[in-house]
């Protein structure tokens, strides 16, 4: 049992919600309910949160954004800590050479860092402006589109260890490769980030996110439900692809259904259970390994 009144003590200002439905929280707009769910305030919150979860042994689990979660139907039987729109805050630092710093919290979302770096005049961050993440769990699974990705533009990652201690570390100390960092592995949470991005020019960079967007439109179903790429790419192969040519295009079980507009992506057509993308990601693996005989790995973490 979760004593309700010492998790609100640790969660202090931060909004503290029980029995909330995770489908109102993640993109792909399903899952059941969280036992608690607290909304940070502060850095505090998080530190004061996480300390009471492993002290009292409470399953715990850090939602950014929640655009690559799933939540089962039977929802989180523990604490949900999300680090959202009270940890957002964002600054730029210019250097003497031109190139500047910008220093976000992590529940920024990349969009709102880009569309910053636009205004400053600053390069280097245009793929990552329609990525619906925020900058906390685009640092935990090294987030990129189009060529670009986080380890390309991080220098600095501010994060805080299971003793409590706050630490920085290099984007090679974390050894950040395709959607994986060591943030998971050292039990660690991202409060923060700094990017440094070239001086560049305001209308090229405007125009090069606006192309961006509009393959986004036109080749990505942004019009439902999803958690973007549902699978990870497999060494010399596209995830979509292989899914394509195993038949798969348009295969539905209940609500969720494989995009006839992109293969790579499930989709919630409408009404679709946790249960329906997992089993329709399950007969998908099941389906690509018959044909191609690759195991595809998923890019959505399950809880």
């Amino acid at each position: 049992m979760i004593n309700y009144d010492e998790l609100q003590q640790a969660a202090g200002e931060s909004r503290l919600l029980e029995q909330e439905p995770m489908s109102s929280h993640i993109s792909f707009r399903v899952g059941g309910p969280a036992d608690y769910l607290v909304q940070a305030s502060d850095e505090k919150a998080v530190a004061d949160v996480l300390s009471f979860c492993r002290k009292e042994q409470i399953p715990c689990y850090v939602l950014g954004n929640g655009t690559n979660v799933l939540v089962k139907d039977e929802g989180y039987r523990g604490v949900i800590l999300q680090i959202g729109q009270n940890m957002s805050d964002i600054s730029v630092r210019r250097e003497e050479d031109g190139s500047a710093v910008i220093c976000a919290q992590a529940g920024a979302l990349l969009s709102a860092i880009a569309h910053r770096a636009l205004e400053e005049g600053l390069a280097g961050m245009e793929f990552a402006a329609g990525i619906p993440g925020s900058l906390g769990g685009a640092v935990v699974m090294n987030a990129g589109a189009y060529g670009g990705e986080m380890k390309d533009i991080l220098t600095l990652v501010r994060l805080l260890m299971p003793d409590g201690e706050i630490v920085t570390k290099t984007p090679e100390e974390l050894r950040l490769g395709y959607r994986y960092s060591l943030v998971p592995k050292l039990s660690a949470t991202v409060l923060s980030a700094e990017i440094r991005l070239a001086a560049g020019d305001r209308e090229e960079i405007r125009a090069k996110m606006d192309d961006l967007a509009k393959q986004r439109r036109d080749k990505q179903p942004l019009e439902y439900p999803s958690a973007g790429s549902t699978f990870k790419r497999p060494v010399g192969h596209f995830a979509g692809k292989l899914i394509q040519d195993a038949g798969l295009r348009g295969y539905t079980v209940g609500g969720a259904q494989v995009s006839e507009k992109h293969c790579g992506f499930v989709i919630n057509r409408g009404g679709a259970t946790a249960s329906d993308v997992l089993r329709l990601m399950e007969d998908v693996q099941r389906l690509v390994e018959k044909t191609s005989g690759v195991l595809l790995e998923p890019e959505v973490r399950i809880l």
